[in-house]
């Protein structure tokens, strides 16, 4: 409609970034400050949360769904703007630049389309709604994860070839396949044991109460779908064609530090959930996240 510049959010990127920060911030006390303790010390509940599953308007909104909504859409109109800025500015948009705001635009695309089965994954079931969830959902996804785009949409073309473009957009979707498949392996099992998913006739372990899915994906590493994350962020950083900056390589690294801890908190989880037949999974299946080195 006109009424603001297509680059009006790269324009005020950092007053809206700085605005994100303190809404997330405000946000997250009000999760938080009114409701019990969950036994631990302040900090960590601020931190972590009190509540499991907070609903806002008498249940018509959940909040970790409204919050991830909320925080992929804002990060989908900042890499549109980015891509604005970059062609109203230089009066080009190199391909770099369309590969990893295209990969970005994928990995949101992606999120909403299979919204519904998130809702098995470990975020959405295990964790509550403190700053790191609803601060992070409001200020750091949708302005972290577009670093990558934010450090090198004002440098050069770095003129990739084909070939590396191809590469790096193979890497991303390697692990997409791994994330995606894995997701929709354990949500189509979930829904009903005997769904078969890409020909894969599901196989499990069962004491008669609870079940383990343990082949396809899932007997590949335990976490195969944090593996699958990791590398999409690998193939984003390496899209930028600016290998040698430091701060594309900062999405990445926050995948692994987020990841890594967070497979022993799940694993420490399920083990209490599942008991012996945990431990009868984890000899099935010995590799945490990569397989055959961890």
């Amino acid at each position: 409609m006109n009424w603001i510049p297509l680059d009006w959010l790269y324009t005020v990127r950092w007053y809206s970034l700085s605005g994100a920060f303190f809404i997330g911030l405000i946000f997250s006390l009000i999760m938080v400050i009114p409701y019990p303790s969950t036994g631990k010390a302040f900090l960590v509940d601020l931190f972590l949360g009190r509540l499991k599953n907070p609903q806002l308007k008498n249940g018509k909104i959940d909040a970790k769904m409204w919050l991830y909504m909320i925080g992929a859409i804002m990060l989908e109109l900042n890499v549109l703007s980015f891509v604005a800025h970059r062609y109203l500015e230089y009066g080009e948009v190199s391909l770099n630049i369309i590969l990893c705001a295209a990969l970005l635009t994928y990995f949101i695309f992606d999120y909403l389309t299979f919204e519904k089965v998130h809702l098995y994954t470990y975020d959405i079931f295990a964790e509550r709604v403190g700053i790191k969830l609803g601060w992070g959902c409001l200020t750091f996804y949708p302005y972290f994860y577009l670093v990558a785009l934010w450090a090198t949409i004002d440098l050069p073309d770095p003129e990739l070839s084909w070939w590396m473009l191809t590469i790096y957009a193979l890497v991303f979707f390697i692990g997409w396949t791994l994330a995606r498949g894995a997701n929709m392996q354990k949500y189509l099992f979930k829904l009903n044991p005997q769904n078969s998913f890409l020909g894969i006739k599901p196989e499990s372990i069962t004491d008669g109460k609870k079940t383990l899915l343990v082949n396809g994906f899932w007997g590949v590493s335990r976490h195969i779908n944090y593996l699958g994350e990791i590398l999409m962020a690998v193939g984003i950083a390496l899209s930028t064609g600016y290998p040698e900056v430091f701060w594309v390589w900062l999405y990445p690294v926050y995948y692994v530090a987020l990841l890594f801890p967070r497979q022993y908190d799940d694993d420490k989880l399920c083990a209490t959930k599942y008991g012996k037949l945990w431990d009868e999974y984890t000899k099935r299946v010995k590799y945490r996240i990569i397989p055959y080195l961890y």
